[in-house]
């Protein structure tokens, strides 16, 4: 809905949604901006995959 659509004009890189089932699981759906999904994984495999793009993207973790 709304809050979603917001974040996209706002070019928020990753949506992220934490349901009763994540908890459960210490998990997180992902989304990217674009609209790929890139599924349910833990949350220390998300903090790695959001370390990585930083790396890649040349940005210090203090500049995000």
């Amino acid at each position: 809905g709304f809050k979603i659509r917001e974040h996209t004009l706002n070019k928020v890189p990753y949506l992220v949604v934490v349901g009763d089932k994540e908890i459960e699981n210490n998990a997180v759906a992902v989304r990217t901006r674009k609209g790929e999904d890139l599924g349910t994984m833990s949350v220390d495999d998300f903090e790695k995959l959001l370390a990585a793009d930083v790396e890649r993207k040349g940005r210090t973790k203090t500049e995000i």
